[in-house]
């Protein structure tokens, strides 16, 4: 009886960091990356008490398989939510190179008005 509660507990808890993914993962796709941040860092303490709970209780097969379903669909998503930022840091990273060099062709151009025979490497 006492493991079953505990078994529940620990399901709604595994459920709402599931949820608390998914909610990341809008905020991703908003780039609202403080609000992101913010619950990521509040989840910390709901991961270590699922830790801590699943350690000590004896499952049976079917809470087993029940509990690894849920945290596989936990998995899933939170591996989703790294793709996303990892591609959103690359399509950024290629962003501020364009940014660089436009600079460095002002920049040259605009001492070159002032002297003549400037060479501008643009693969830099």
């Amino acid at each position: 009886m006492q493991d079953e509660k505990q078994f529940e507990q620990l399901m709604l808890q595994y459920t709402q960091l599931k949820n608390g993914s998914e909610d990341i993962s809008r905020m991703i796709d908003i780039e609202d990356f403080d609000s992101a941040i913010t619950m990521l860092k509040n989840r910390e303490q709901t991961f270590l008490s699922c830790k801590c709970i699943q350690k000590y209780l004896e499952l049976t097969p079917v809470q087993e398989k029940e509990l690894n379903a849920l945290l596989d669909e936990i998995r899933d998503i939170e591996i989703k939510n790294m793709k996303k930022l990892e591609e959103g840091m690359e399509k950024i990273k290629i962003e501020l190179r364009k940014t660089q060099k436009s600079q460095k062709i002002q920049k040259t151009y605009e001492i070159a008005s002032d002297i003549t025979g400037s060479i501008l490497n643009i693969k830099e």
